[in-house]
Parts: C-alpha cells; structure tokens; sequence
C-alpha cells in the first residue's frame, strides 16, 4: 500500500495543526492510513483486514471519521500497540482559542504571556499558548521551551501523565541549554514523584543534584532553584517511598535521608525568598519542612504526638482557607496530609492501646479532612489523590474490611473522585473500591 505524500503529512501532523472544520476528515484519514499499515505489519489481504476488523471490505473507515471502540480495540491488538495510543493518534482536536491580540505573535512574546499566565493560575490559557509557541517553534530551544511551558499548563491542571509527555518531549531535543534542560530535569523529577513513580523521582533528583554540586554550576537563579527543587523532590520521594520500607531498620534509615534532604530544601528555598522576595520560594520552604518533620518521626527523632502538635498548630492559620495566601493554603495542605501520615503510622505501632488509638484516627480524619478543603479551594488534583486513600486507608484499618463503614458519595464528590482516577494511574484499583463501597450503600 503506498502512502500518498499529501496524505501522509496530513495525518502525520500535530493534532494542534487542524483547523475548525476539517477535523472529521482528518480522523478518517489516519485511521485509514492505520488500516493499511496493518494490512502491511500483519501480511494480510484486504479480506483478512475486513475479518480482523469486524467490517466489511471497503466500509471500515466511517464517513464520520469517528470510529467505534470496538474497531479501534481491534485495530490496536493488529498493530500490537496499546489501546489508549492508538486512540490518541486517531483523536484529532480543535486546539484551545488563543486570544486575538496574540495571533502573530513571536515566540518570546508568546513566552512572556505563557508565564503571566502561569502566575495567575490560568492554565488553560496557558496551554493554548504553549499549543501555539510550539506550532511556531523553529529551533530547539523553542521547542523545547514551548514543552515547559506546556508542561506547566498540565501541571496546573493535574494532568501528569501529560506532564511527563511534555518534559521527555522537551528533553529529547538537542543544544537546549543548559538551563532549559535543567528545569526540564526537575520537571520530569517531581512528575515521577507525584504520580509515586518514586524510584525514578529518586534517581533523576539524585542525578541533577549531582550535575550541580559544584558552586560553579549554580550561578543562574533557574540552576539555584533547581538545586533546590531536586532536594526537595528526592526528600519528598524518600518520605512517600516509607510505605514500602521493608522493615523498622530500612524505615529509620530511609527517613534520616529524607529528612535530611527537606531540611536542605527548606534552607535553600527560604534563602530564595528573602533574595527575591517570591512568595512561592517561602510555600515550598514550608512544604519542605512539614515533610521533614514527618520523616523525622519516621527516623525516630521527633515523638509523634509532638509532631501532631506541630501540624495541628500549622492548621491553625488555615482555619478559612479562602483567605490564605494560595502559596501558603497549598503548604497547608500538605502539613494535613503529612499529619494524616504521622498518625497513622503512630496507630500501626500502638496496636494494643485501644484510647490512644482512637485518638490517632481522629487526627488522621481531621487531617486529611482539612486536605480535602484545602483541595477543593485550590482545585488541587494531587492533595485529592493522598486525602482519598488516607480516609480509604482509615476506614480500612479501623474495620478490617472498608466497606463495613458507610461511605456516601455525592454528585461533587463523584466528579472528582473520577478526576482523582484518570489522573493517577496508581490510584485507580482505590478508586474502584471506593465506588464499590458508596454504590453497597
């Protein structure tokens, strides 16, 4: 089967490229073009292509261009991808509007919108500039810029399977420099992390950390900020990777590290505020130390009821969080899930103190009730994810079996307990099972 020139680079073009009305025959014409390489990949006739599909010869395609699941789960198995691939390589999409009074814009102009953009927490917007700097980008820094920036907008969104899409896309291109990469690095870092990808957020923070331990390298803001990014993102990955410790000697030890590393965060971002006076550099800091602390009572540095008193104390300036700095509401937060944590591994050692243990299950409702607040007022797709399964977790423990234990589920919470799966891969079998319990009810 030949493959026309006009044909093939319209369908191998960025979904981005496709102008409004031209969508449908886009589709068709990829999914055409796939038909055919399977044909070619599986040595098959025409005949057996139509009997592999499901579809009689010569009507495969759809006018529509939109194609059913089952053709297109038929399709993937012929070509031996996965499913969700191929069905992203079909899917072709309007891209976002871009406002007016940026159409032609240069790309460093596009830049500059991209990070206004970011700063006041429109990632929409944000990605539908970083669609156009990218549609635009001549170099490899432009690409690989465009790719950031991109990555900044999936991030604000939650989206982190995107994020990691964007990073390895930027990444990939060569004489970058050295700053862009770097931020690249980081980026790619603490997606790993958040999506508990934590032995790949480990290795890729341990690795820049080591490409700037020389003062020389960190002469740039972007490099000192990403020294550290890279000690709070290898912390924060230590203390998540507690869960897998495999006995009470490995936990102390692995939390001593993680300790360690968010102490230098929390240092070094606090040493970024008072240089630069950006509010984001003092909620990392806090962040970094409302980690500490819990690695701390990992390490067996810290009593766990004192910590308690810490987090419960930091809770306090949270009371209302819509009239907390987003910086500081989002630190806050995490304090909740990092308490929630704390707690709980206090109740998995006192198992015999019935009182005590009834009191640790409350700090971790009230925890990780606080993150959900906190969550819904920042829209915060990451902090959802840990206050789900720590209350699943509660539940759990507190009565053998999860679904002993009422769980209601409304229309809102069902929205973003389904947002909450499609975003992290890991945290669907848990969202399931929560479904599962409120759908018994």
């Amino acid at each position: 089967m030949a493959l026309g020139t006009d044909t093939a680079a319209r369908i191998s073009a960025p979904i981005e490229t496709c102008i409004p009305g031209d969508v449908g025959e886009a589709r068709r014409a990829r999914l055409e073009i796939v038909v055919g390489l399977a044909r070619i990949y599986r040595r098959w006739s025409a005949t057996d292509v139509a009997a592999a599909l499901g579809r009689p010869p010569g009507k495969i395609a759809p006018r529509s261009g939109n194609p059913k699941l089952d053709l297109v789960a038929r399709l993937a198995d012929a070509i031996d991808w996965e499913l969700g691939d191929l069905a992203e390589s079909l899917w072709f999409a309007e891209p976002p509007p871009l406002d007016d009074d940026l159409d032609g814009a240069r790309i460093d102009e596009l830049d500059a919108h991209a990070q206004l953009a970011h700063r006041r927490g429109d990632f929409q917007a944000m990605e539908a500039i970083g669609l156009a700097m990218r549609r635009i980008a001549a170099t490899p820094s432009d690409r690989a810029t465009a790719a950031n920036r991109l990555a900044g907008a999936y991030d604000g969104m939650g989206r982190f399977p995107r994020v990691l899409a964007c990073v390895r896309e930027g990444l990939a291109e060569h004489a970058i420099g050295i700053d862009i990469r770097t931020m690249l690095t980081v980026n790619l870092a603490n997606a790993h992390s958040t999506l508990w990808n934590l032995r790949e957020a480990e290795s890729i923070a341990s690795a820049l950390i080591g490409e700037l331990r020389d003062p020389a390298r960190r002469t740039s803001r972007i490099s000192r900020v990403a020294w550290a990014h890279a000690h709070a993102v290898r912390g924060h990955a230590l203390r998540r990777n507690l869960v897998h410790a495999h006995d009470a000697v490995a936990s102390r030890l692995v939390a001593v590290r993680a300790e360690g590393d968010l102490l230098e965060a929390e240092r070094l971002f606090l040493g970024l505020w008072e240089e630069y006076g950006d509010a984001h550099y003092r909620g990392l800091a806090n962040t970094a130390l409302g980690g500490a602390v819990e690695a701390g009572v990992a390490a067996g540095r810290l009593d766990a009821r004192e910590a308690l008193e810490q987090v419960f104390s930091r809770l306090d300036a949270a009371v209302d969080p819509s009239s907390t700095p987003v910086e500081l509401a989002e630190s806050l937060g995490w304090w909740s899930v990092y308490g929630a944590n704390i707690a709980f591994r206090a109740g998995e050692s006192r198992l015999s103190a019935q009182r005590e243990r009834s009191d640790l299950d409350r700090a971790i409702a009230i925890c990780t009730n606080k993150a959900i607040e906190i969550a819904e007022h920042l829209d915060h797709w990451a902090m959802r994810e840990r206050a789900f399964t720590l209350e699943w977790s509660r539940r759990e423990r507190r009565h053998g079996e999860a679904a002993a234990e009422p769980w209601s589920l409304d229309d809102d919470d069902i929205r973003v307990l389904v947002g909450t799966m499609g975003r992290f891969p890991l945290f669907r079998p848990t969202g399931w099972a929560i479904l599962g319990a409120s759908i018994e009810r």
